[in-house]
């Protein structure tokens, strides 16, 4: 049973995304939220598998909820979903350096919000095409930062290649098809990379992909 955590301060958005949520047999929606400090207190204590948290928010927002629960040891199993109205959100980038497994526009097909659920509740990234758009436009128009090289003399050159594969947007088992290795061989790479550099979870090694220079945006 995948346990989820709603977080929205509108009642309206909430609800639509319960009345999905409640028809599946696998899930279960253990609580809801109306503002971040709200949503970071229900996450302690009911240590949902997902949160799906809305960025804009009173009394604590959506971002700054996410990086303390990222921050906590004691939560690390629970994988923060960002919600957002628009796919150019200027935010998406910092929740996912703090610690968000991804994000999603509300008005994404039902089906397609069920199956990134799942997805999410899995611990693999989940970046909606348009965000993923915009993390990539933003490195071509805006070069990351000068990077510190010892995070990526940390991998192994399989890793690294896993890793960039993954940044592209891969899963387990087309990095397996592409490398001609085994899912299980490829979920090993991902896994070591991610404990040597700290990564909570596969979006961060898309942001660590691209601050490193180990992936360069086409048309950079």
């Amino acid at each position: 049973m995948i346990r989820v955590l709603l977080v929205d301060d509108q009642p309206l958005i909430r609800s639509g995304f319960r009345a999905l949520l409640d028809l599946e047999d696998d899930i279960e929606v253990v609580a809801e939220a109306a503002d971040g400090a709200e949503c970071l207190a229900l996450v302690k204590g009911l240590l949902p598998d997902v949160a799906l948290v809305d960025i804009q928010m009173p009394v604590m927002d959506g971002i700054e909820a996410t990086r303390r629960i990222a921050a906590d040891p004691d939560l690390a199993d629970v994988h923060v979903v960002m919600l957002t109205n628009y796919g150019m959100d200027e935010y998406v980038f910092d929740a996912l350096r703090v610690g968000a497994a991804g994000f999603l526009v509300k008005d994404i097909l039902p089906e397609d919000f069920l199956h990134s659920v799942r997805v999410a509740a899995r611990g693999d990234a989940l970046l909606a095409p348009a965000v993923t758009r915009t993390l990539i436009d933003r490195y071509v128009s805006q070069p990351p930062p000068a990077f510190t090289s010892s995070g990526l003399e940390q991998l192994t050159d399989r890793e690294r290649e896993t890793v960039a594969l993954a940044a592209g947007g891969l899963s387990n088992d087309e990095i397996a098809r592409r490398l001609v290795i085994s899912p299980a061989t490829a979920k090993t790479h991902i896994n070591r990379a991610m404990a040597k550099l700290h990564a909570r979870d596969r979006a961060q090694l898309v942001v660590f992909a691209y601050e490193s220079g180990l992936v360069t945006p086409r048309g950079a």
